[in-house]
């Protein structure tokens, strides 16, 4: 028994030694720990052309609202709501036979007038014949022509008149103004109409091409204005205009800048640009919601920076980190221009070659060494990787190893635990044996 109990403090007092020596050799590791691995992007300046993203609107090219311009009974509808329409093809009729008796009228207005102006005509000649040979007094010659003059006036006023007629019978045929797509008809057969009223008949619209009105904050136009000549577009440049539809789609075909209204509203402050897009499918409808994004400048030699790689300082400024030519981390304040999907675009900051750090950020700091690997790059081979591992197992290993160092203290202190009980068995059976001795003697 006694035996037994020597084993047990041998063996707790080596468990001791060894704990104590893998804490001394976890603290030599940490001292000699690699930089930590951070991802990084090496940076290439561009020429990049900035664009503004604005909301807007379609609008038909043209638009026509069909009202009645004269008076009367809507006696035939001729058009499918709905469907397309050309310049001059009839859509509404109005019941004409009003209009076809004016018409007769000034028909026979014209001709009456047309008679007395023959007779006007045939006695002025008769009183110049008669003047010619002194038988007639100048002033019966003047009113003889005078009353020729007084009928052919008549005649061109009773023409007049015929014209009008006319034009008041034609009009009972409601014919399409423009080409286009025609809407509902908002009157049916047997309504009852007036010239110029306030409800149209239908509305017809051209939509191929389409307008696209979008607006811009003063503000804005400011700012593009300040980045001087050198931003402004070169020739070569793409200036065409792109849409975005309101499901997030960009739609086929590009559009152009057409006008831009000279003037800012009071109430606000924005400028209205109006762009126009061909729609031969008829995609796009007048009142639909996009979003176009249109070229407004230019910038040379720019970097296009991951917006991961990108961070903000206590005031709010664009910091980034980036790696030296001496794996040691450095602070970068940042000019941004806008963005640009999921880059930023970086005037002043970065450059050309710059080795951006993307991934890692919360593990260094400010002049750390660091082992920068490229995103991207071509994962180490196993033969390269293992005698990585073996030196960091030399170094302490502390990212595999934590565990087991962690599990140390609870054995120490179950050491104690499993040695106070064999202590406490061992008086007891010192004094048995002592007492087996005396009883031999």
């Amino acid at each position: 028994m006694i035996e037994h109990t020597r084993i047990l403090v041998a063996a707790s007092a080596l468990g001791a030694i060894f704990w104590t020596s893998a804490i001394m050799a976890q603290g030599q590791g940490e001292g000699e720990m690699p930089p930590p691995a951070v991802t990084v992007v090496t940076l290439k300046s561009e020429d990049v052309t900035l664009t503004s993203t604005l909301p807007g609107r379609v609008l038909a090219s043209a638009e026509a609202e069909l009202r009645p311009q004269v008076n009367g009974l809507v006696i035939e509808r001729l058009f499918d709501e709905g469907s397309v329409v050309e310049q001059g093809q009839p859509l509404y009729r109005i019941d004409p036979r009003s209009y076809q008796a004016a018409v007769a009228q000034a028909e026979a207005a014209l001709a009456q007038a047309n008679a007395q102006a023959d007779s006007a005509r045939r006695e002025a000649e008769r009183v110049g014949a008669l003047r010619d040979r002194r038988v007639a007094s100048e002033q019966t010659q003047d009113s003889a022509v005078a009353a020729r003059l007084a009928a052919e006036a008549a005649v061109k006023a009773a023409e007049a008149s015929l014209q009008a007629a006319q034009i008041d019978l034609d009009r009972t045929t409601i014919t399409a103004p423009v080409d286009g797509v025609i809407g509902l008809a908002l009157a049916s057969q047997g309504a009852l109409v007036t010239a110029s009223q306030a409800e149209p008949l239908t509305v017809i619209r051209r939509i191929d091409p389409v307008r696209v009105d979008v607006t811009q904050s003063a503000a804005e136009i400011i700012r593009w204005q300040r980045l001087g000549a050198d931003a402004a577009l070169p020739e070569g440049v793409d200036r065409t205009v792109s849409l975005q539809l309101a499901d997030g789609s960009t739609f086929e075909n590009t559009g152009s800048l057409t006008a831009a209204e000279p003037r800012v509203d009071e109430t606000t402050g924005v400028v209205t640009l109006r762009m126009e897009f061909a729609n031969p499918d008829g995609l796009l409808l007048p009142g639909m919601y996009v979003q176009a994004e249109i070229p407004q400048a230019f910038l040379r030699d720019v970097v296009l920076t991951p917006q991961e790689g990108v961070t903000r300082d206590r005031r709010g400024r664009p910091i980034a980190m980036v790696v030296n030519d001496d794996n040691v981390v450095e602070t970068r304040s940042l000019e941004i221009a806008q963005d640009r999907g999921s880059d930023w675009i970086v005037t002043e900051g970065l450059k050309d070659g710059d080795r951006l750090i993307v991934e890692g950020l919360q593990l260094i700091g400010e002049g750390m060494p660091v082992t920068p690997e490229e995103r991207g790059a071509e994962p180490a081979a196993d033969g390269e990787g293992a005698p990585a591992a073996g030196e960091a197992a030399e170094g302490g290993a502390p990212t595999e190893e934590a565990p087991a160092q962690e599990a140390d203290p609870a054995q120490e202190d179950a050491a104690p635990a499993e040695e106070e009980p064999a202590q406490e068995d061992a008086a007891p059976a010192e004094e048995a044996a002592e007492a087996q001795d005396d009883t031999g003697n």
